[in-house]
């Protein structure tokens, strides 16, 4: 029953999500294809488990070269508790000045844009890569949730959240407390991760059809079960270090 409860909660999320939220992922996706086009870069960021989405963004099967993201293993988890741990993590996610460290390996650009992941909104990790982005010229969509945007106060000393931070909010459509199923007074089963990875693969629908569109054929990874040349995927891979590797132009 609270399995069948848990599924029936995540359908009437993504049926919100497609109701309410296809104009601004169509905006995105719009978004996305002319940095591309223009030779830039769609970076994509997540710390905790908001790095979820950003990992099955790219590289993954039916996904392409055009997406960058920002990994920081500090800010993801490997172990629990000790070295590598949540505590851990938790802790540097919500310390204010450490994302712009981060930054410094990268050179973006105004041509460049970025999409960022984090159900709350209010951790310093997400809020300054949306603000320090912003600052350089890019366009900054997020995804997060609007009810908690609504409901929490902003912890960041700059008085934002995420979604202030945001050229594009789009709202994952969960409630804060994020669990979905109540069983004697006490939650569980956590739906973010879901709308979140949903969202992500509407994004990325959205934008390959407005590349193929406009007459690009971007550089896709292919499952091996289809069938594909046995160089298709590491020609992908070298495509993406010339795109990572070589002067943007």
């Amino acid at each position: 029953m609270s399995a069948e409860n848990y599924l029936t909660r995540v359908q009437e999320i993504l049926s919100t999500v497609r109701q309410t939220q296809i104009e601004k992922i169509e905006q995105a996706g719009d978004l996305f294809a002319r940095s591309i086009r223009s030779g830039g870069r769609v970076y994509l960021f997540g710390s905790g488990h908001s790095v979820i989405p950003v990992l099955d963004i790219f590289p993954r099967y039916g996904s392409f070269v055009g997406f960058h993201p920002i990994y920081d293993p500090r800010l993801m988890w490997f172990n629990v508790v000790g070295p590598g741990g949540a505590r851990e993590l938790l802790w540097l996610e919500r310390q204010e000045g450490y994302v712009r460290n981060i930054l410094a390996s990268y050179t973006l650009e105004p041509r460049d844009s970025i999409l960022i992941f984090s159900h709350g909104g209010l951790n310093a990790a997400p809020v300054e890569m949306a603000l320090e982005a912003g600052q350089k010229g890019l366009k900054v969509v997020s995804v997060s949730s609007l009810q908690n945007r609504r409901l929490a106060r902003a912890t960041h000393s700059s008085g934002k959240k995420l979604a202030d931070a945001s050229d594009i909010a789009i709202d994952n459509c969960v409630p804060p407390e994020d669990a979905l199923v109540s069983i004697e007074g006490i939650k569980f089963a956590a739906g973010s991760t879901v709308a979140a990875v949903a969202i992500a693969m509407a994004l990325v629908a959205e934008t390959a059809a407005r590349l193929v569109k406009e007459g690009a054929r971007p550089p896709t990874f292919v499952s091996p079960n289809v069938g594909l040349p046995p160089d298709h995927n590491q020609n992908v891979f070298k495509e993406y270090e010339r795109f990572i590797g070589n002067p943007k132009g």
